[in-house]
């Protein structure tokens, strides 16, 4: 179903890309268009209970590729140097495949109190408030991860 790793020297273990994973700032989304283009877009997420979640607004274009098809990739790219000498670059990447779907309830205020303590672990209390407020305007997606492929270059 998904393809192997060309460069087997490269590939890093589940266990290390979800270390990269966790500790990145950013990630950047891929849907599918309704007219087939592909669309990527970076969000904030956290990596949590071996799945993927980023908050959206209500409506927008990644939403409606989202219900379209649920099928995303999501790839971050961690610690990165150019070594203009040598022509190359030295990095560590992830690219995790799954479904993303919406999730309501104790799911969302769980992912969106995590995303909290990973950017604003210093405004807790005033952030219980900020998220109080937002969550009903606020979707919350989870990627529900069915293949992960980690890669470094050291």
């Amino acid at each position: 179903m998904f393809r192997e790793m060309r460069r087997k020297d490269r590939e890093i273990g589940n266990i290390e890309a979800i270390e990269i994973l966790k500790n990145c700032q950013y990630g950047i989304l891929s849907t599918a268009s309704e007219d087939g283009y592909a669309y990527g877009v970076p969000v904030n997420y956290v990596y949590a209970n071996g799945s993927i979640y980023f908050h959206s607004a209500s409506q927008g274009h990644k939403l409606d590729n989202i219900i379209n098809n649920n099928k995303v990739s999501f790839c971050v790219v961690g610690q990165s140097s150019v070594l203009p000498d040598k022509f190359t670059t030295n990095y560590e990447s992830v690219i995790v495949f799954g479904r993303a779907v919406e999730v309501l309830g104790n799911e969302k205020n769980d992912a969106m109190l995590e995303m909290l303590k990973k950017y604003s672990k210093e405004y807790i209390k005033k952030g219980r408030e900020y998220l109080k407020n937002a969550n009903p305007k606020v979707k919350v997606i989870k990627i529900n991860i069915e293949h992960i492929s980690g890669k470094a270059r050291r």
